[in-house]
This record gives C-alpha cells, sequence and structure tokens, in this order.
C-alpha cells in the first residue's frame, strides 16, 4: 500500500499507550489498532482531527506517502 500509517511511532514519541489513546477520541482499541495496522479503507477526518489534538501532531506526522515499486 502506499499510504503508510506511523501511527505508532507518534504515540512512542509521545509516550503514550493505545489504550489511552482510544480512550481519549472515544474508539474502540480494536478499530485503533486495525488503523495502526493500516487495514482500513479510510478515516473519517474527525477521527483524524481527534488524533491530532490528542498527541499534539499534523496528519503527515501519521500517515505517509510511499512510491510503490514497479510490478505491484
Amino acid at each position: 500500500m502506499a499510504i503508510v500509517v506511523n501511527l505508532d511511532v507518534v504515540l512512542a514519541q509521545r509516550k503514550m499507550r493505545s489504550k489511552d489513546l482510544a480512550a481519549a477520541i472515544g474508539i474502540t482499541e480494536a478499530n485503533l489498532s486495525l488503523l495502526k495496522s493500516g487495514k482500513v479503507r479510510g478515516v473519517r477526518f474527525e477521527t483524524l482531527a481527534k488524533i491530532c489534538e490528542v498527541l499534539d501532531c499534523q496528519p503527515g506526522d501519521i500517515l505517509e506517502y510511499r512510491q510503490e515499486a514497479e510490478g505491484n
């Protein structure tokens, strides 16, 4: 996938657990886990905004575009 989710990195930098972030933004730990692993097809801007607010970051700190290698 060309979009990489770096949520684990930002959580580690902020010394915050996934459980605490899930509670702070009002989603289940299971849904946050799916988001962290990149196994979701999309994320609501409202959810992304809450994550950025709680983690004091920008969307680009969490989401990264990587060029896919040819033949993939």
